[in-house]
């Protein structure tokens, strides 16, 4: 089992992730669908969901919108959240989508890069590209490279509840490595976290293979523009030719 499959399921990951700020999210959404000229009505996938809240969002701004995630118990969660245009379901982003024709497909707040294999993040591309109608965007929202190898904190400890999580950071090859360690209900746990540090020209390698033209990179949630050496996000927007 690869470590996203196992940490993913546990109610601990959604803890410790549970101080996120829906507030920018949402404002970063807004900012995003009026950018794109996106009419109420568009079919959008939210790929790797989570937890829905970008979903249930981006439906509650007139959006036909299917949620997809390989964490079972995310979806199962999700699934209370359903309506006539808001639909979640089990999928591992490597595999093709059966779907309608999208009008645009969203990877939000770094869910892609988990690969160990870059056949893998190929297919990722591939399965975007396929269910995507002509002119139709695909937002990957990921880390700048240059800005996380500037600021990364190689320990710290995170109080969630009554948890302490231990969390240790370091770079290893192409990779961050975040190893979490936490006692909860008598027994210690230990998990990690395993990103890709793509770069600009590997990930825009990848999206000219299958067809897509890069349109815009944006810095941050606030849609700003990007600077290798101090934006934050790497915000890519790519359009199916």
């Amino acid at each position: 089992m690869e470590w996203f499959e196992s940490w993913f399921d546990t109610p601990y990951y959604h803890l410790l992730y549970s101080n996120r700020d829906y507030t920018e999210a949402e404002n970063f959404i807004t900012k995003l669908t009026a950018d794109l000229q996106l009419p109420p009505g568009s079919k959008i996938i939210d790929l790797a969901c989570g937890k829905g809240r970008h979903s249930v969002f981006l439906n509650k701004l007139g959006y036909d919108v299917l949620g997809l995630d390989l964490s079972r118990q995310s979806i199962e969660s999700d699934k209370q959240f359903e309506n006539q245009t808001l639909i979640f379901d089990v999928h591992d982003m490597r595999n093709p989508i059966d779907a309608d024709p999208m009008d645009a497909v969203f990877n939000l707040f770094t869910s892609f890069g988990y690969f160990d294999n870059e056949n893998d993040d190929k297919k990722v591309f591939q399965s975007v590209y396929d269910v995507l109608k002509p002119g139709g965007y695909f937002v990957l929202d990921y880390l700048n490279e240059e800005y996380v190898r500037k600021t990364m904190v190689p320990e710290t400890v995170i109080t969630r509840g009554n948890i302490a999580f231990k969390i240790l950071k370091k770079i290893e090859g192409r990779h961050v490595i975040k190893d979490i360690q936490f006692e909860a209900e008598g027994k210690l746990f230990h998990f990690f976290e395993k990103v890709k540090l793509h770069t600009l020209e590997a990930i825009n390698a990848y999206a000219s293979e299958c067809g897509f033209e890069r349109m815009k990179i944006w810095g941050d949630y606030q849609l700003n523009e990007f600077n290798r050496e101090s934006s934050p996000r790497c915000i890519n927007l790519f359009k199916k030719k």
